[in-house]
């Protein structure tokens, strides 16, 4: 049995009071509505010895998530490349960027992008390594247990071809570095100062770090270099209801801790809705991490 907290009700409590909106502005504003719909999810690299929640066993719930959802961009974190394959076959209408930290291709773990190619136009796409030399593959920074990485993609929507490209950037920051962790985030904010000219920006990532921590006052704060970011769960939700914690560990009744996975956007979005996943699928998480999701519109 799948069990989920009313994800759907909450889009479509944001789409009712989009509507209203918009009727309010009469001839102001021309339908239709153009709606992205974005989730991040740390799906746990496929080879750990998780036992019970291995790959093998929950590879098909982390599909029905997804599926649930319906993203029309999605960023997955510690995604190794057959898992990779994987997401592919099961979602044929998507492609993908990714490339493994190790080395800049296959090995090591990715967080790659994937986006619907029958919407999308892919106009670039790239990687960072967060490090003092993000351009060298598997470099690994400042304090940092592990090469860590970074990847976009400027999309064009066909639906909108006239609208401003999105610029699409998912991270995973090192779980031990703080200084790493940090700098990462500073440096993620100058490479969308450039990257992201006259786009859209949505920054997806599993960050491991919490809401009132450093590296998240980097990412979102006012005076750090490059385009203001909005923490979309907050704009959705200004104070928290309830636990807000998005690791797990595989505990499908933990929703406590630390919001470690976030989702920014640029001011000219309007956030429609923004959630956790707390999907269980017989009695087990699909993953380590819960799915966070947004529904976005341009202003």
């Amino acid at each position: 049995m799948r069990r989920s907290l009313g994800r759907r009700r909450w889009v479509a409590v944001g789409l009712a009071v989009l509507v209203v909106q918009r009727l309010a502005l009469g001839d102001q504003v021309e339908p239709p509505v153009t709606l992205v719909r974005v989730m991040s999810f740390n799906i746990r690299y496929g080879t750990a010895r998780d036992g019970d929640n291995a790959w093998p066993h929950r590879r098909q719930a982390v599909f029905g998530v997804i599926r649930d959802f319906g993203p029309d961009i999605l960023g997955t974190q510690e995604t190794l490349a057959f898992q990779l394959d994987e997401l592919l076959e099961a979602f044929p209408s998507f492609a993908a960027v990714a490339a493994g930290r190790d080395d800049g291709r296959e090995a090591g773990e990715m967080a790659a992008v994937l986006y619907d190619r029958d919407r999308f136009e892919p106009l670039d796409s790239g990687h960072l390594w967060l490090s003092e030399t993000p351009a060298v593959p598997g470099s690994r920074g400042w304090d940092a247990a592990l090469p860590r990485i970074a990847t976009w993609v400027k999309l064009r929507d066909q639906t909108v071809p006239q609208d401003a490209p999105i610029l699409f950037l998912n991270a995973h920051f090192d779980h031990v570095g703080e200084r790493a962790r940090l700098e990462s985030a500073r440096l993620i904010r100058r490479s969308l100062a450039t990257l992201g000219v006259g786009c859209r920006l949505v920054v997806t990532g599993d960050f491991n770090a919490a809401e009132a921590s450093p590296p998240y006052a980097a990412l979102f704060a006012d005076a750090e270099a490059g385009t203001k970011l909005l923490d979309t769960l907050r704009v959705a939700v200004p104070q928290a209801t309830g636990p807000e914690g998005t690791f797990n560990g595989f505990v499908p009744s933990n929703t406590a801790g630390e919001r470690i996975d976030w989702i920014g956007c640029s001011a000219d979005w309007r956030v429609v809705a923004a959630s956790i996943d707390h999907t269980v699928v017989a009695g087990r998480t699909p993953s380590d991490h819960w799915p966070v999701t947004a529904v976005l519109t341009p202003h």
